[in-house]
């Protein structure tokens, strides 16, 4: 059944203080709504102010009609590009939404489309009491979703592509060295020790970590092929498509997996590697739990002050692949980046130990270039 076409209401309205308004009121389902046309100063007469209502009226009566705010838009975006069988991963619709609910809606649901302005974002996003690279990821979130009006032929622009928001760190953080390693799995055992040598060893992300079952781990290749990941305890799509290409497995490291898997409950092909046994295995340990009741606690038996997550071990093995000299190529392949420049801008850090060795090797070579061709050179 068709909907009713609506032709509206236009009317002038009084307000304490500024000059009247031009409201247009109509019908939505069962709700009244009005939407605020202009000033009479904008619209000096009643013709001009009707004439301004025209697109408005069109759009009410189109079957799928514009979003009129920054809400029903999200709405729209959400539906399609976030629902659970798009070609998002899991965690990546976790994180938009969790931005989404908690910080765009709350300023800008209730703005119309037309009144989100590149400074005002901008602005904004600089009063967040969040790290750069937040407020760059809330950037990019809200650009996708004003790209995505674009798309659909609701808007002509998108005012967030010229929102300059730095996603520079203002801290570096925390790698560990591998001293430092060596003395937190000696504090370690049984599960979370593998876990942690295997995630300091291969760079593989804590989602495709916790979701390897046996089936994945290739003893007679020597590699780790993911699969899939994990997050929330809900079994998703890799992250990226370089994601999923094989984890080198050295053979000692191929040996302590063995192990576990002699050791472990859950050992048959279709299982988890860290199968959690409140669980019955049929899901692995919850990543935040075993950070805040084995691993850190770990760590402080250690002697490590440094904050450490679970992306602190892949970036722990950028920098310790740089200092030992292996090549950039070769490093972004091992961490499966699809860019070289995220490995290096992202991941590896120098260590002070190998900035001194580049540092020696510069001046080492400029001293040796430098000796003097004649004797008698005073100057």
């Amino acid at each position: 059944m068709s909907r009713r076409y609506q032709v509206g209401c236009l009317y002038r309205e009084r307000r304490k203080a500024g000059p009247d308004v031009w409201v247009f009121r109509y019908r939505d389902g069962r709700s009244n709504r009005k939407e605020i046309i202009g000033t009479v100063e904008q619209f000096t007469t009643r013709k001009s102010a009707m004439k301004a209502c025209e697109l408005l009226r069109a759009n009410i009566n189109r079957e799928d009609r514009m979003p009129r705010t920054v809400a029903e838009l999200v709405t729209h975006y959400t539906d399609k590009e976030l629902s659970a069988d798009g070609n998002k991963a899991h965690s990546t619709r976790e994180v938009y939404g969790s931005y989404i609910k908690t910080w765009i809606l709350p300023k800008w649901g209730q703005e119309s489309l037309s009144d989100v302005r590149t400074v005002a974002v901008e602005a904004w996003l600089g009063t967040l009491p969040l790290a750069n690279g937040s407020r760059a990821k809330i950037r990019n979130v809200m650009s996708a979703i004003f790209s995505h009006a674009m798309r659909y032929e609701w808007l002509n622009r998108n005012p967030i592509t010229l929102v300059r928001q730095s996603a520079k760190r203002v801290r570096l953080p925390d790698v560990l060295t591998a001293e430092e390693i060596g003395a937190l799995l000696g504090e370690l055992t049984g599960a979370c020790r593998t876990a942690v040598l295997l995630a300091a060893t291969t760079g593989l992300r804590v989602s495709e970590l916790l979701a390897l079952k046996w089936s994945d781990i290739d003893f007679a290749k020597g590699e780790i092929r993911p699969r899939r990941a994990i997050v929330d305890q809900v079994v998703g799509n890799l992250k990226t498509e370089a994601s999923g290409k094989a984890v080198p497995l050295d053979s000692a490291l191929a040996n302590v997996l063995l192990d576990w898997r002699g050791r472990c409950p859950y050992n048959q092909d279709a299982d988890f590697l860290f199968g959690s046994p409140d669980m019955d295995g049929q899901q692995p340990y919850w990543p935040d739990s075993l950070l805040r009741k084995v691993i850190r606690p770990a760590a402080v038996r250690a002697g490590i002050t440094k904050h450490i997550g679970w992306h602190s071990f892949r970036r722990t093995l950028a920098t310790l692949l740089q200092a030992n000299g292996v090549s950039v190529k070769a490093t972004q392949d091992m961490l499966r980046h699809a860019s070289s420049r995220l490995t290096m801008d992202l991941y590896a850090q120098s260590i002070p130990a190998d900035r001194r060795a580049a540092q020696s090797g510069v001046i080492g070579a400029v001293l040796a270039a430098s000796v003097p061709k004649c004797s008698h050179d005073n100057l």
